[in-house]
């Protein structure tokens, strides 16, 4: 599913426009992304998944081609985790809400 499918998507479920689903969306995206590049909370959507900043260590590494050792350095990444839910119904376990 793509951005356009899950407006058309949101927008019937909700009996709202398009415009506004869409628009509700795209703040929803933004509001994660800011909380997520502050650093200092996670955002979480109990049941359904959550986002939270991490930082990784500097490590070892192999190039694949060569074998050679390499240093990857220290960053920063997006941390992003299913919930209880989510993962009921992405096994079969539960089905998704009609």
């Amino acid at each position: 599913m793509n951005k356009t499918e899950l407006v058309d998507a949101v927008a019937d479920r909700a009996g709202v426009s398009k415009k506004d689903a869409g628009a509700v969306i795209d703040a929803m995206f933004v509001e994660i992304s800011r909380a997520v590049a502050a650093g200092d909370q996670k955002v979480t959507i109990p049941g359904m998944v959550s986002f939270e900043q991490v930082d990784r260590k500097a490590r070892k590494g192999f190039n694949p081609q060569t074998g050679a050792e390499i240093q990857i350095p220290a960053s920063t990444a997006v941390k992003i985790t299913a919930g209880a839910k989510l993962k009921a119904y992405a096994k079969g376990d539960t089905p998704p809400p009609s």
